[in-house]
């Protein structure tokens, strides 16, 4: 019997740190889940780790091993391979809260339908502090941009998709030498078509650590320009507001200064506010370029 949910984690060297995720998953008080890890390359003790655990068969593991593509790399390939109903992530650092796939799996059999796209829940510390704000106790559903954007909710939420829907909406683009594109590319297009669920409920505690993607975002503007730049042109189009659309704007043009193409006014989506925007983005190419400053960023 296939179960409703997989829990998905990305993983490369996290041997240290992935405990976590699989002692949370033991302690899950239902057990309609399956565990896909996907290993992007580690050259750690990560598979010996995996392996131990999958002998132990205490939870249920699906294990693939890949070339190094970056996060977005392995969520393509989780998607590729989930074939529950819904799905997960839950990072290499971070870890479920004991009773958080039960309460997905009620909420969704008691709610979800296809006019949904999942259910959004909440992420909070180590330490039982909630990340960001609560959500509104009255909003039943919600598509994601007018979360932030309309409902002023803030910091990172947990998401749970419809498999069916990660499955079908494009993936993320794979540009040589570069490792990282902003996940949210893929749940801006999901927001187009179908609300979130909302659900007030902890799911998912996360660590923030100094080598995660979240603690290095300047870094990984200057590593991965075109991933970027690929992403902004979309969340350029679909910007809930002219503020958002503006912000946008101006890493669009930074990113084109990083890769050194300067058609970008010719190539914008939304040329007239790429023009207002250049003088920004201009700036904030030049302020990325000379400081290495780390910003908590975990989209």
């Amino acid at each position: 019997m296939v179960p409703t949910l997989t829990v998905f984690t990305p993983t490369f060297n996290r041997a240290y740190t992935l405990h976590l995720c699989y002692e949370s998953l033991k302690r899950q008080t239902s057990k309609d889940f399956i565990w896909l890890i996907i290993d992007d390359g580690s050259t750690d003790q990560t598979d010996e780790l995996v392996q131990s655990w999958i002998s132990e068969d205490v939870v249920p593991i699906r294990y693939h091993y890949q070339e190094n593509q970056g996060m977005h790399g392995a969520h393509n390939t989780a998607y590729e391979l989930i074939d529950t109903e819904l799905n997960v992530c839950i990072d290499s650092d971070d870890f479920m809260a004991d009773e958080a796939v039960e309460k997905i799996v009620s909420f969704w059999k008691e709610r979800g339908s296809d006019k949904y796209a999942g259910i959004v829940g909440l992420d909070a510390t180590p330490q039982g502090n909630i990340i960001g704000t609560r959500m509104p106790d009255h909003l039943k559903a919600s598509s994601l941009s007018d979360l932030y954007s309309k409902h002023k909710v803030k910091g990172d939420k947990k998401l749970v998709y419809r498999s069916e829907l990660t499955r079908i909406f494009p993936p993320y683009p794979i540009f040589p030498g570069e490792k990282y594109c902003p996940l949210s590319y893929k749940y801006i297009y999901i927001d187009q078509e179908y609300p979130l669920l909302v659900m007030n409920e902890i799911l998912c505690y996360v660590e923030y650590l100094a080598d995660g993607s979240s603690m290095n975002i300047i870094k990984q503007y200057k590593r991965n320009p075109q991933s970027f730049l690929f992403f902004r042109k979309v969340a350029m189009i679909y910007a809930p507001s002219f503020k958002e659309k503006f912000r946008e704007s101006m890493h669009y043009v930074s990113s084109n200064l990083m890769i050194k193409n300067y058609k970008f006014l010719l190539e914008s989506p939304c040329k007239w506010t790429t023009l207002f925007a250049a003088p920004f983005g201009i700036l904030l190419y030049f302020y990325i370029q000379n400081t290495s400053k780390a910003t908590v960023l975990k989209r």
